[in-house]
């Protein structure tokens, strides 16, 4: 707003001043954690160094370092590079930024498979959840080998450890932005996701939220050899020790190359070595899924997730990956079923239920239900009463090929689709009434808990954006839960490994 001085705000660390745009105060770049370097390295997180005077938040703080993206994704993500080792950081959008407004706050964890993104993506921009009465608070935290490797001389789960970090910032200073902390929304998407299922599953978090959102990714934790995999196959291109020492010691900018070149062949589709949270007995005591699934973790979180419902053609279509998994069909399908933990039965299940599907869309599909519908299914079946919503995303890009595929959904969630980085994967022309209908009931969710339908129950409720207008569906592809189901529980020696457990 013009003449508007701009607002300046006092956290426990030091005072920082924003600015004023689009009617709302935005905080950029504010710092929760040191800079995890030097003796600082493959640490777990520590309060920043306080600071006289007044910082100056107005623009985006350093991001993690990470590879970029290959050209065939840069061509639809986005994932900016800000140079600086000060990456702990965060920003915070604001209607109102005083202590006594007390309002919701939602906090924002990007996703990028644990090796990319940022908060400074632009489709991420709060400023519509502080126009619509939300606290949007977006964090940086470390990836890829710095923040998910795992070394005989460190703690694990170093990216999660800085996600912990950045909630218990905001629960001691969100108060003086406007935000409630007794009000504090957690949400993520694909990796942000997995991050949130896996902050529901710790005791170091409990208490430091009352909501989450899992858009696209369900709690899980990764396999400790397959990240054992990366780190040594990393430390045998470098030529150095598979110590968080070494690693240490070694070039920044070499061990981003390392790390990209290991990683190149992992995928959800295809599976293989990656990083991810891992079961380390201490920020994470168990399998988050399991914990869940018990019923006792976290009982007094409400939940909201929810799928895109082609997941899989984001995986595929880049690169022509999806006309290659056609061609192999029988091969395709044998590799899905090993990769899902599923029997014959299930494959067969799914082509009688997709009769003209092709090999890529039928392996797709059932990646997709492994990884994200199933466990969200049985989530919420575990969960109390009146406390889970789910959701489907299926309103297919105008681009060729990427159908209602994963990401996709973002530029509606934070109504910053007329923005050219919502359009790489929309293209022109997205519905402003999806993006309306979709952003408002994140807004409701982060205010009351409710997003505006029917909670999970018998019926299996799932709330429908972009098939025609939002609607709830009871039940829909049930009939894939019930193969997933059934293979589950036939006889030993029957079926392979039980579905999720990893």
């Amino acid at each position: 707003m013009s003449g508007q001085t701009n607002p300046v705000v006092s956290t426990p660390h030091g005072a920082v001043r924003g600015r004023y745009e689009h009617g709302v105060a935005v905080f950029r770049g504010i710092p929760y954690a040191a800079p995890p370097f030097g003796p600082r390295r493959f640490r777990p997180p520590v309060p920043p160094e306080p600071w006289e005077g007044v910082r100056d938040a107005g623009s985006f703080g350093p991001t993690a370092p990470k590879p970029p993206y290959s050209e065939a994704f840069a061509r639809y993500l986005s994932d900016p590079a800000i140079p600086g080792d000060d990456c702990l950081n965060l920003n915070v959008w604001t209607p109102e930024p005083g202590p006594g407004a007390r309002l919701p706050v939602l906090v924002w964890l990007h996703g990028g498979a644990l090796t990319r993104g940022s908060s400074a993506v632009p489709v991420y921009d709060g400023r519509t959840f502080a126009r619509d009465g939300v606290v949007c608070v977006s964090i940086n935290y470390r990836l890829g080998v710095e923040g998910y490797g795992l070394f005989p001389d460190a703690p694990a789960n170093a990216g999660l450890r800085d996600q912990i970090a950045a909630l218990e910032w905001v629960r001691d200073s969100i108060a003086a932005f406007g935000g409630d902390p007794g009000r504090v929304t957690v949400a993520g998407q694909s990796a942000g996701a997995i991050s949130t299922g896996a902050l529901l599953a710790s005791p170091r978090a409990q208490g430091l939220f009352r909501r989450a959102v899992l858009q696209s990714g369900a709690p899980e934790a990764s396999d400790r050899d397959k990240v054992r995999r990366m780190v040594r196959r990393m430390a045998s291109r470098l030529k150095i020790p598979a110590t968080a020492e070494a690693f240490a010691a070694a070039d920044r900018d070499q061990l981003l190359r390392a790390q990209a070149e290991v990683g190149r062949f992992s995928s959800p589709v295809l599976g293989g070595p990656g990083f991810g949270i891992v079961v380390d007995g201490d920020v994470l005591p168990r399998d988050p899924l399991e914990a869940l699934l018990d019923g006792g973790t976290a009982p007094g979180v409400d939940l909201m997730m929810g799928w895109t419902r082609d997941e899989y053609r984001l995986w595929l279509v880049p690169g022509g990956l999806l006309e290659r998994v056609d061609r192999l069909g029988a091969v395709a399908l044998a590799g899905a079923r090993a990769r899902c933990h599923c029997g014959n039965e299930v494959v067969r299940g799914y082509r009688a239920l997709r009769p003209g599907a092709g090999a890529a869309e039928t392996v797709g599909q059932l990646v997709t239900d492994h990884l994200l519908r199933i466990p969200m299914h049985r989530t919420a079946d575990a969960r109390p009463a009146g406390s889970s919503y789910l959701y489907e995303f299926a309103w297919p890009s105008n681009l060729p090929g990427l159908g209602a595929c994963h990401a996709l959904e973002l530029g509606f969630v934070f109504d910053s689709g007329d923005g050219p980085d919502a359009r790489r994967l929309a293209g022109e022309g997205a519905p402003q009434e999806l993006a309306d209908a979709m952003h408002g009931a994140w807004v409701r969710f982060a205010e009351t808990g409710d997003p505006g339908w029917p909670a999970w129950d018998a019926t299996h409720p799932v709330h429908v954006f972009g098939d025609g207008a939002p609607h709830t569906a009871h039940g829909p592809l049930d009939a894939e839960y019930d193969l997933w189901k059934a293979d589950v529980t036939a006889p030993r020696g029957t079926r392979p490994r039980r579905l999720v457990r990893r």
